[in-house]
């Protein structure tokens, strides 16, 4: 008999194939203009929201973890090796004013500083503070696009 695969992998699959349309990005410094601020204002269909609510939490995290790295003391909890898990997606899940709300600040020494807000009616804001710009990155991933990057020679 053949198993199914973690649910993970599964979420990540649904979240994929979801048609996802940004209609704003804001980007702006933070205090000190030392980072910034990044807001993604985005809108799911809402059938499609039903079968890919907590894929698209899951796999925005993901992405998030993935890029997330040590700040400050938080060091001697980092392993490179870690992986996002339902249950770190868990953590940080509520379900506020009719939707799901998701934050993470620090998770196993990797600074994350992300929150996901989902309503009802489809739209969907992914927020980071001090991240840099990663969260437009990983928007790009979610819709299939290739990012750019420097080739050494």
């Amino acid at each position: 008999m053949e198993e199914d695969p973690p649910i993970e992998h599964q979420f990540v699959q649904i979240a994929v194939l979801v048609d996802i349309e940004v209609k704003d990005i804001l980007v702006e410094p933070t205090v000190g203009n030392d980072d910034f601020r990044v807001r993604i204002v985005m809108h799911v269909d809402e059938e499609e929201l039903e079968t890919s609510a907590f894929a698209l939490i899951f796999t925005l995290g993901a992405l998030s973890f993935h890029d997330g790295r040590p700040r400050g003391f938080s060091g001697m909890h980092f392993d490179d090796d870690d992986e996002w898990s339902v249950p770190d997606m868990m953590k940080g899940l509520e379900y506020r004013r009719g939707g799901l709300h998701f934050y993470a600040d620090y998770v196993r020494g990797r600074c994350l500083k992300t929150t996901i807000e989902l309503a009802a009616d489809g739209t969907l804001i992914l927020e980071t503070v001090n991240r840099g710009q990663a969260a437009t990155r990983w928007v790009s991933k979610l819709q299939g696009e290739k990012t750019l990057s420097l080739v050494e020679q």
